[in-house]
């Protein structure tokens, strides 16, 4: 139906500018709109006046019930009520803050009708949810200021978990984004922010959406990869349409500070061979005062670089000769062996037991386990008497090799494999950054093959050890559970199995369920291609989050490589024992079988060099 408008308050300000007679902002100066803009709007008018048209306006939809976060209980009308409205009836002030919503749990507009009985939880900038939206609100006007400056082709424009979002443009060969053009597109992104535009939600079929950016091969190629019947969603905020999962913030003119705060080269899906395009960054603010904040934050920051600390005190230097290869010197050296002889020492007390695997595998092992079809672009590869091999981006595979060298008994496990052996990956060059960001690393990296009744205590006991580290270094963190991503090996139901198994050892650690405050966040979609993973995110004295730590759970590598122990028929003997068959049972008790163990994969430090 349409969509639904909310009056009275100023946050909700000229939301008519959405619809019919856009009071369209010159971006240009000459009046000249990007010559794909008028088709792009004919054919989202042409799907609204669809859709007014099958539904001949919106009836009332049947009352639901709304629970809070405090457990109270909202009245709403299904296919009307939005959480906008539900916030409005709770306080003007909420309705001003909230940026989006938590209904069941996942991301909503606050001005997108509500659907059934529900949950419902508001974010304002101060929570992730919150920033995230903010920031790919923001992306959405850095696209169209983008559009009417270059009249180039947009890609995609994503926010960052660690601050601000970017958007990708394709532009005809030989032109640029400099730095000399931040001030013209801050000046036209500040105008697209302040003229108050609502952001609206759209579904379109998928012949709609081609038609919408038949103009763009970027957005084309995105859509015909979706598989029939998936929803394709689109979003409008005056002349400037997206392909969009969102949510969005309800109105533009939230943002009131935006800098843009540096351009690169990227390649169009992170692949050289593809389209090369230029990429601009930025990050903005609901108020002025948390933009000068972050300046003199990034002030801090310079005086803090590690690139140039590591160059006065001799710690590590780099060399064109092996780009994203750190070279440790003397100094840094003694550091590096001092990290490595702490974990070393915990390791010991805590029943792990280091191994050594090599460098360089034939790739039929990466064929096994997965990564050939998942990884390969990531790998350093070369062929060897006709043979292709392939230097190794992580030790899992060769540590599946050792477990299975021999039978196992289930009175072995868990048994607690770790390596700090040399690492390669394939970073493009343009994502190289210091220490952080390399092609040649170590990591604390270890295994821990166990049984399904084991893992719970297992990740809970990581967890822990993750803690006493992290307080020797100072570092306070926070927890994130990732799950199953679109491209994935296996089950989906032993990924709903290993989601919940990690899930309950958040709990069991932390006291605390998903989203309470000191607990745990969910990060849908963002799991390894083999399993959930719980991301450890540190904060550095700037307060800016850094990826470290990891802990993985795998249903699939043991199935792919074929890795058993041997465990007591439990199953058939109980069975025995309820049929009162005595004799039977005790002789059935010392049957056993053959059983997957499951692998977790965990580091603490993360690489060294980070």
């Amino acid at each position: 139906g349409r969509v639904r408008f909310v009056f009275g308050l100023d946050v909700m300000a000229s939301v008519d500018q959405a619809t019919e007679g856009v009071e369209r902002v010159d971006l240009d100066g000459d009046g000249k709109d990007p010559s794909y803009i008028e088709h792009r709007i004919s054919v989202w008018e042409a799907a609204l006046k669809k859709r007014e048209a099958s539904t001949g306006g919106a009836p009332a939809g049947e009352q639901v019930t709304v629970t809070l976060p405090d457990g109270v209980e909202k009245e709403a009308i299904c296919g009307t009520t939005t959480p906008m409205d539900i916030a409005q009836g709770i306080s003007e002030g909420l309705a001003r803050s909230a940026l989006v919503a938590l209904v069941n749990g996942q991301q909503w507009d606050m001005l997108r009708p509500l659907e059934q009985d529900c949950t419902l939880k508001f974010c304002d900038f101060e929570t992730l949810e919150g920033k995230m939206v903010f920031w790919h609100s923001t992306a959405h006007m850095l696209g169209e200021a983008m559009e009417y400056k270059y009249h180039g082709e947009l890609c995609i424009g994503p926010p960052l978990s660690d601050g601000g979002f970017y958007y990708d443009i394709h532009l005809p060969e030989g032109k640029v984004v400099t730095l000399k053009d931040f001030k013209d597109l801050e000046n036209r992104l500040t105008k697209i922010a302040k003229s108050s535009r609502q952001f609206q939600r759209m579904e379109l079929e998928k012949n709609e959406a081609l038609d919408m950016f038949s103009y763009n091969p970027f957005k084309t190629e995105i859509i015909q990869e979706l598989p029939e019947g998936a929803t394709i969603t689109a979003y409008r905020d005056g002349p400037f349409i997206d392909l969009c999962r969102g949510p969005h913030i309800p109105i533009s003119n939230k943002v009131k500070a935006v800098m843009l705060t540096k351009t690169s080269q990227a390649y169009w899906r992170a692949k050289a061979e593809n389209a090369s395009l230029q990429r601009v960054y930025g990050i903005s603010f609901p108020d002025s005062k948390k933009l000068t904040e972050y300046k003199r934050l990034l002030e801090e920051a310079a005086k803090r670089d590690h690139r140039l600390i590591a160059q006065k005190q001799e710690l590590v230097m780099f060399h064109e000769f092996s780009p994203g290869s750190a070279f440790f010197l003397p100094h840094g050296m003694r550091i590096y062996n001092t990290l490595l002889d702490f974990m070393k020492k915990e390791y010991w007390k805590r029943g792990y037991d280091e191994v050594n695997t090599p460098n360089i595998y034939d790739f039929a092992l990466w064929e096994t386990s997965g990564h050939a079809q998942n990884y390969r672009d990531n790998m350093f590869q070369f062929e060897v008497e006709k043979r292709d091999f392939g230097l190794k981006p992580m030790n899992c595979p060769g540590h599946c090799l050792m477990f299975r060298c021999r039978p196992r008994s289930h009175k072995e496990l868990p048994i607690r494999m770790a390596d700090f052996g040399a690492l390669h990956r394939n970073e493009l060059s343009g994502t190289l950054s210091g220490l952080t960001r390399v092609r040649r690393f170590q990591q604390d990296d270890a295994h821990i093959f166990c049984l399904p009744d084991q893992v719970s205590s297992e990740i809970v006991s990581y967890l822990e050890f993750l803690k006493f580290a992290y307080d020797v270094f100072g570092f306070t963190f926070e927890l994130e559970l990732s799950t199953r991503p679109e491209k994935y090996l296996g089950d989906p139901q032993l990924w709903d199995r290993a989601e919940s198994e990690l899930a309950s050892a958040l709990e069991s650690f932390t006291g605390k369920k998903c989203g309470e405050a000191g607990g745990w966040t969910l990060n849908e979609g963002d799991g390894a291609f083999y399993g959930p993973k719980i991301d450890i995110k540190v904060f550095d004295a700037l307060k800016r989050r850094h990826q470290c730590a990891t802990v993985q759970l795998d249903f699939q590598l043991p199935i792919r490589f074929d890795l058993k122990v041997r465990v007591p028929h439990t199953q058939k003997a109980e069975a025995s024992e309820a049929n009162g068959e005595g004799e039977d049972a005790e002789e059935s008790k010392s049957q056993t079988e053959l059983i997957h163990p499951v692998i977790i994969h965990r580091a603490i430090y993360g690489s060294l060099e980070r």
